[in-house]
């Protein structure tokens, strides 16, 4: 499965606006350390049509160590990222769901059709 990289945003706007890559990597790379910072401090960062991206605190958990079974510790609670897509982003991704579905039940129904002999 290809992936997206820092580095194809930041070719793609450069191919679209015509500026140089490196102002585009230097607007990029402050977005995300701005985007960061925020976090970092608590505070909620809301992109209005991609999501909303939450500081939140995990609860401490039990955690068990499988190579030495009836031993447990307490995992402590930590701070993490939740992040909630946007309207625009999760109907656009629900719509590749289907497509995925849909491929995946006519690839489904293409080898089965294969694999029944015809009779001559």
């Amino acid at each position: 499965m290809a992936k997206l990289t820092k580095r194809d945003i930041v070719v793609a706007i450069s191919n679209q606006t015509g500026m140089v890559q490196h102002d585009v990597f230097d607007v990029v790379q402050r977005t995300l350390d701005h985007i960061t910072n925020s976090l970092a401090n608590n505070v909620a960062v809301e992109l209005r049509n991609f999501g909303v991206f939450q500081p939140r605190l995990t609860k401490p958990r039990v955690g068990r160590n499988p190579n030495e079974p009836g031993s447990s510790f307490v995992i402590p609670s930590r701070a993490t990222v939740k992040f909630k897509a946007g309207k625009i982003m999760r109907q656009r991704v629900e719509k590749l769901s289907r497509e995925l579905k849909e491929a995946s039940e006519r690839k489904a129904a293409e080898q089965s059709a294969a694999s029944v002999p015809s009779s001559n």
